[in-house]
């Protein structure tokens, strides 16, 4: 498996990564496509793709920063190559990146309920409360220092 950073919005490797959110996230869980989609996508945003050995786009981040310290956002795994490390994988790249572009930054996420011990395990904690968004459970987690 390999992650590779997006280079450009007009790589095919973003169509690749959006087609991934979009069968995990509006497919999957029924986001509504407008949610899942956002100005972020094709301006600001730092994208992500992770193909699997064979080539197959099977993963997908993106970061932006904000107003409060850099988001990490829209990780997605298809169902097929869950439980195979995808997801470590591309967190270990975001991280690695967003630390070597802005090492003093806050750096969050919003974890749907479901992957809450995946963040755990990986250095986030849990901040605030449970809130819904989408129709689906999340925290607010921040990095540890």
């Amino acid at each position: 498996m390999q992650v590779n950073r997006i280079s450009s919005p007009q790589s095919p490797d973003l169509d690749d990564a959006l087609a991934v959110r979009h069968t995990v996230f509006v497919v999957g869980q029924n986001v509504p496509a407008d949610l899942e989609n956002d100005a972020h996508d094709r301006t600001d945003a730092t994208h992500y793709l992770a193909r699997a050995t064979d080539g197959t786009p099977c993963g997908a981040a993106r970061w932006r920063v904000t107003e409060k310290g850099v988001k990490l956002e829209r990780f997605a795994v298809l169902e097929a190559y869950r439980n195979q490390q995808v997801g470590a994988a591309l967190l270990a790249a975001v991280v690695q990146d967003v630390r070597a572009s802005h090492p003093e930054a806050t750096v969050y996420l919003n974890a749907q309920l479901p992957a809450v011990r995946f963040y755990e395990r990986h250095g986030f904690e849990k901040v605030g409360e449970l809130f819904t968004e989408a129709n689906i459970a999340h925290y607010t987690m921040k990095l540890k220092r």
